[in-house]
């Protein structure tokens, strides 16, 4: 829809444009006619004084009847026909005057017109480039490879900004979290090497690495940590999550296969 509307109004600009020159060329053709008129009212002036003063003269021949009465009409019709010409010319000249008034005023009409549509144009435009970007927000591209775990919609549901539709489980990127016992921790370093046996692969033991240990325990950082401030004193033994990978190098099948949350066994190799 806002393509079809920015069509439009581009539409309408170039009829506004086109009123524009259209006005433009009336206004020249009749700024013409009053510089012709004007030139040809000078010379009608002319042949009227001319005229008048041959009546005039004839006048006073036809007094003295050195004239014919025939040439004395003929005097007084070439005044009339002076006049009358003149009267013309400055008739013609007027209305040459109001067709530029009026077609100045359907130019400027125009220019209005022209400037509301261009004014429209930018406004489509970026209601195009709104809807560009909303429509690049719906193709939904994930950060990594991986499959699709638990979906948390339903077909014709609708979604807001920032909700969390789906978790995504990576395809190749696997590691075991180990949680050991805050006093296990005394000996086990990050680059040592450990013995994995997988329950869902009893006749297998995969290698790994310590990568990370957690900056938290595990407690620390569940929905309700534990609050010893009411003096409850009883020490409990704290479990840190630590990160091993698998060496991929080592039974890839395996690690393929295997899935979040699979139960481990884990051996590390303190020496």
């Amino acid at each position: 829809m806002p393509i079809a509307l920015l069509a439009s109004a581009k539409s309408n600009v170039d009829v506004a444009g086109a009123g524009i020159a259209v006005a433009q060329a009336n206004i020249d053709a009749s700024e013409t006619n009053i510089n012709t008129a004007d030139a040809q009212i000078e010379s009608a002036k002319v042949d009227l004084w001319r005229a008048q003063k041959d009546f005039e003269r004839y006048q006073n021949l036809i007094a003295d009847h050195s004239i014919t009465q025939q040439q004395y009409e003929q005097a007084l019709a070439a005044k009339k026909v002076a006049e009358q010409r003149l009267a013309v010319l400055e008739s013609q000249k007027q209305a040459a005057i109001r067709q530029v008034n009026t077609v100045s005023r359907q130019k400027s009409v125009s220019s209005s017109q022209a400037s509301v549509a261009a004014a429209t144009i930018r406004q489509r435009e970026a209601e195009v480039d709104a809807a560009r970007l909303d429509l690049s927000y719906t193709v939904i591209t994930a950060a990594i490879d991986g499959q699709v775990g638990k979906v948390n919609l339903q077909a014709g549901q609708f979604l807001n900004a920032g909700q969390a539709l789906f978790s995504i489980v990576p395809t190749h990127d696997k590691w075991v979290v180990a949680n050991f016992k805050e006093t296990q921790l005394t000996k086990m370093q990050v680059g040592q090497t450990v013995s994995i046996k997988v329950d869902a692969f009893p006749d297998s033991t995969l290698e790994g690495t310590i990568t990370s240990f957690s900056p938290a325990t595990g407690a620390a950082q569940s929905l309700l940590p534990p609050d010893n401030a009411s003096g409850n004193f009883v020490k409990v033994v704290q479990r840190v999550p630590v990160r091993i990978d698998f060496q991929e190098h080592d039974h890839l099948a395996f690690i393929e296969k295997m899935r979040t949350g699979m139960n481990v066994l884990v051996d590390v190799h303190l020496n």
